[in-house]
């Protein structure tokens, strides 16, 4: 699988360098109130779009996290970035964990906020009904936004999220991307790998909370570790920005 030289944006001009993947329902814009708080002397942060989200909408594939992980990975090659380390939201920790498996000298180190784990994601049929039309309902990226976040947010925020899903994303992608970062399952090809990874769990996220890390993640790396945000659900990167951008940096310093 070739990857392609995707859209992206790069911050910083730092030594430490960073390939940042988005989650299901927003494109790199995401992180842009993170990339307020990043210290862009001692960082360089290069921002993505997936295929079939933000600026790369209109881009065809098969839009799965192996894919994901193959066009990131053609950005760092565009870059000249031989060695960098990898921060995936959702399910761009699941692609991530795919980068480790196919670049395992070239990644760093991991950051996964709320990440998918490499074993996916299991539904119930309650739950899959209501996934697998989001892609197409406005209403059902609502319910989910707001019950992984706890059910903390007022309308108006609630309403600018789902707004940015619909207008920077396909259905098409949206839809794919869920059979992929739900079904797949590699996640005895990860485990024991000794990559240092640093994770953040919101606590008002149900779904990929504390209780989903210490179930997968940090039994499967030895060198994982768990930040817990009180103030944050499912969206650190929007919710608790300046503490997401602290607690990465500080990471990455190590």
């Amino acid at each position: 699988m070739a990857g392609q030289i995707l859209p992206h944006d790069v911050h910083g001009t730092g030594p430490a360098r960073v390939i940042v993947l988005h989650n299901w329902f927003a494109d790199r814009s995401s992180f842009d109130a993170f990339r307020a708080h990043a210290d862009p002397e001692a960082h360089t942060y290069a921002f993505l779009d997936c295929r079939g989200y933000g600026d790369a909408i209109d881009a065809e594939g098969a839009y799965t996290m192996e894919e994901v992980a193959e066009d990131a990975l053609a950005v760092a090659d565009h870059l000249g970035w031989d060695e960098f380390s990898v921060l995936g939201h959702s399910m761009g920790g699941k692609a991530a964990q795919w980068m480790l498996l196919r670049a395992p000298g070239r990644i760093r180190s991991l950051i996964g906020v709320a990440p998918v784990p490499a074993a996916g994601f299991p539904f119930d049929e309650q739950s899959w009904e209501l996934f697998s039309k989001a892609a197409e309902e406005p209403g059902n990226r609502r319910v989910i936004i707001d019950h992984t976040t706890g059910g903390r947010h007022d309308d108006a925020w609630l309403d600018a999220m789902v707004e940015r899903s619909l207008a920077r994303s396909s259905q098409t992608a949206f839809r794919a991307y869920l059979d992929s970062w739900s079904g797949t399952d590699f996640h005895e090809q990860i485990k024991g790998n000794p990559t240092p990874v640093l994770l953040v769990a919101g606590a008002h996220d149900p779904a990929l909370g504390a209780a989903t890390m210490e179930a997968t993640w940090l039994q499967w790396y030895p060198n994982a570790r768990l930040e817990v945000f009180d103030e944050a659900g499912h969206h650190a990167p929007e919710e608790t920005p300046a503490e997401l951008a602290t607690v990465v940096e500080r990471f990455l310093a190590n």
